[in-house]
């Protein structure tokens, strides 16, 4: 496919698949009172639910995010695994600031079909900086669905539908996810990963450090080592997480928080957004998709695979505390390769082919008025048409037009797994908005 046929594609999608739309719909959510305070919202229900009992127990945002990426990382590791990166975005009402934390995976020295995994060093960051509870709360439920077993969610069952091809070429996925006769289970049934439950119980009683150092560092190193990823054991145990200053623009009325343009991420989505700041006033869809277009002109892309590996998700808590991330394994689970004994499928190097985009579409964002009240929590990932849904909704909210409300779904037709989660507020009333054309979930606990 040529550049142009697939900057029309995906243009096309947008103008008319905006996921956070300002129209009505038949499934549109009415608050109904002030609901200002704790949502949470992702792509796959069990991890949502998890993080939302964490919460239930005493955690903050910053706890709940943390139990939903790990929880995640067990029930959706096609997009969350272990071996991925990722970005994610705080906003801490008492200072009323607001930081980025950035894990992608890197590259290897030696350019090997690996990624350096980033997720836990992140997490673990974000979450002993914000988080309320002591830090084995946040990775106990994890530990318990890989242990005891969980249901395949119809989120995660579609995914691994599309991903059987990936899942029959290695010995763990295919012993977790492959039914006797060689087909991909179905939803509803139960799975487990012992070795990944072992890995996240050392990550749980010795912190993050667990998947750097010591014995699942060596077999991380030793696995890649044999298949030809030289990820040596000095680029693991040296591994260490950005904690910066995001990126900040005005739109309209609106303190609007992007990654920070060290990323791709922060490239595309602050390109995306300066274009539509400077046409806020007029029509929006237009300025939505003149603006996508400008910032995809930068990143050279021709054409972009269904599935890039990518998931988002944000939670919001009474406080006013909000966080917003979003992860990638470069590529549906990745390289396809699980280090033997650790349960981690390891990233796919950023480097290879379509896979060094994946990084580039990860979108979390955070909005507040000009009081500091939030607006809006969420994450775009998986494609273009994320970062683009999360920018029409702010650019209508800048315009007071009622956006807490599900929009048409169609993204799906031009991007499978593009997809957008977002908490939105107007005028004291929050709601959890999962994407429409996906299996997620959003709920106020």
């Amino acid at each position: 496919m040529t550049k142009s046929m697939f900057t029309s594609r995906l243009l096309s999608g947008i103008a008319g698949a905006t996921l956070l739309a300002g129209c009505s719909s038949d499934m549109s959510i009415k608050p109904e009172g002030p609901k200002q305070g704790a949502f949470l919202v992702g792509d796959e229900p069990y991890a949502v639910k998890a993080a939302a009992t964490v919460m239930s127990q005493g955690g903050n945002a910053a706890d709940a995010a943390a139990a939903m990426y790990f929880a995640l990382s067990v029930t959706y590791p096609v997009s969350a695994g272990l071996g991925g990166g990722g970005i994610c975005l705080v906003h801490d009402p008492k200072s009323g600031r607001n930081e980025e934390f950035v894990f992608l995976a890197r590259s290897t020295a030696s350019g090997g079909a690996f990624a350096v995994p980033g997720n836990a060093r992140g997490i673990a960051l974000m979450q002993t900086s914000y988080g309320a509870l002591p830090w084995a709360r946040a990775v106990s439920p994890a530990e318990g669905f890989a242990s005891t077993g969980f249901p395949i969610s119809h989120a995660l069952a579609e995914r691994l539908n599309a991903s059987a091809d990936v899942i029959r070429l290695d010995a763990g996925l295919s012993a977790e996810f492959l039914d006797e006769s060689g087909h991909v289970k179905a939803a509803g049934s139960i799975v487990s990963n012992h070795d990944l439950a072992d890995t996240l119980a050392a990550i749980r009683v010795e912190g993050s450090g667990a998947l750097y150092h010591g014995a699942i560092g060596e077999r991380i190193a030793a696995y890649s080592t044999a298949q030809g990823g030289t990820i040596q054991e000095g680029e693991l145990s040296s591994y260490a997480a950005a904690r910066t200053v995001p990126h900040a623009i005005r739109l309209g009325g609106e303190n609007v928080i992007l990654p920070d343009r060290g990323t791709g991420a922060g490239v595309f989505a602050a390109t995306l957004f300066d274009n539509i700041a400077r046409v806020v006033g007029g029509n929006t869809e237009a300025a939505v998709v003149e603006g996508t277009k400008m910032a995809l002109s930068g990143f050279n892309v021709a054409d972009l695979p269904n599935d890039l590996g990518s998931t988002g998700f944000a939670v919001t808590d009474v406080s006013g505390q909000a966080v917003a991330c979003a992860v990638t394994m470069n590529g549906p689970f990745g390289s396809g390769h699980t280090a033997q004994g650790t349960g981690v499928t390891l990233a796919k190097a950023p480097s290879s082919g379509p896979a060094g985009l994946a990084a580039a579409f990860l979108t979390p964002v955070l909005a507040t008025d000009s009081g500091g009240q939030l607006l809006l929590a969420g994450a775009g990932a998986g494609g273009p048409i994320g970062t683009a849904s999360i920018a029409d909704a702010l650019a209508r909210l800048s315009k007071g037009e009622i956006v807490t409300r599900r929009g048409k779904a169609g993204a799906a037709e031009t991007a499978l797994y593009d997809t957008v989660n977002a908490i939105l507020c107007d005028n004291g009333n929050c709601t959890a908005l999962p994407d429409a054309g996906a299996s997620g979930l959003g709920i106020a606990p």
